[in-house]
């Protein structure tokens, strides 16, 4: 059997690589730019290997315990590593999958195809304008995981895009964040400060040395308007493969601060990762 090959194209917003992973007959991992971006197996598409994906599928999984379907809306599609696991986990979902760079969904879409019927709809559109535009009350779950190379947009971090998330869930819905920072985590207490203005709830999903400052690292947002089961939360987060902690309550409000909201105006896109935060190999 000849043994699949790289692949490499020039995007709408880069350079994506396909590479097969050497252990795994159809598996594969999307960078761009060098930046690691979606890893997905096509024969285990519920299995996920990196550690903020897995922290994302945690907290879209408590937001409706079980294996019932959920909308759900992903903005940022990479090789849709998650709309993949929850279309496996939860059948007869309908996902909404919006990613800005054409180029990416042609080379997903040529080289790693959906299944039949697997009520994913990927769509050409940026974030926010597509948001902005979608039918109010039309999600269960919101998933954020957008990045401009290795930084967040500026325009995905503000008031008006928090209120426009809000707009598009259902009451009780929940909205789920990637995010990345690292101490003195101005970036990260912005958005906590900036969503905890919209929704009545606020959670934060960590691994505990990016949460003690020691490292630049991903935290992945929870936010809604229901009581969240923080419990269950930290139990599995804990109990994960890649352990991590949550907070919320007074320890997210002491660790937020006076942290200020943003503004459309006042936007910036999150800081730029050290050297080697994100490198593979």
């Amino acid at each position: 059997m000849t043994e699949p090959l790289p692949v490499l194209a020039a995007t709408d917003h880069g350079t994506a690589k396909l590479m097969p992973d050497v252990d795994r007959d159809r598996a594969w991992l999307l960078t761009v730019d060098g930046a690691p971006q979606s890893y997905v197996d096509l024969d285990d598409p519920a299995r996920l290997e990196f550690e903020y994906a897995r922290r994302l599928a945690l907290a879209t999984d408590c937001a409706a315990p079980g294996d019932g379907p959920q909308d759900v809306v992903h903005l940022g599609g990479g090789a849709l590593a998650l709309p993949r696991r929850t279309a496996a986990v939860r059948p007869g979902s309908r996902q909404q999958v919006v990613e800005a760079d054409a180029g990416l969904i042609a080379l997903v879409a040529e080289h790693l195809p959906l299944p039949p019927d697997s009520g994913i709809t990927v769509h050409h559109a940026d974030a926010r304008a597509w948001l902005e535009a979608a039918p109010a009350g039309s999600a269960d779950v919101l998933v954020a995981d957008v990045f401009g190379g290795s930084r967040v947009p500026a325009h995905l971090t503000t008031l008006p895009y928090a209120r426009a998330a809000e707009r598009v869930l259902r009451p009780g819905g929940v909205y789920v964040a990637n995010l990345a920072d690292g101490a003195p985590f101005a970036f990260l207490r912005s958005q906590l400060a900036t969503f905890g203005a919209v929704f009545a709830e606020l959670a934060l999903i960590a691994e505990p040395g990016v949460l003690r400052g020691r490292r630049f690292g991903n935290a992945v947002l929870v936010a809604s308007h229901r009581p969240l089961d923080t419990a269950a939360l930290a139990r599995r987060a804990a109990a994960d493969a890649f352990p991590a902690r949550v907070q919320h309550g007074a320890a997210l409000a002491r660790f937020t601060g006076d942290a200020a909201v943003v503004r459309d105006e006042d936007a910036v896109p999150s800081p730029v990762p050290p050297d080697g935060a994100f490198g593979i190999g």
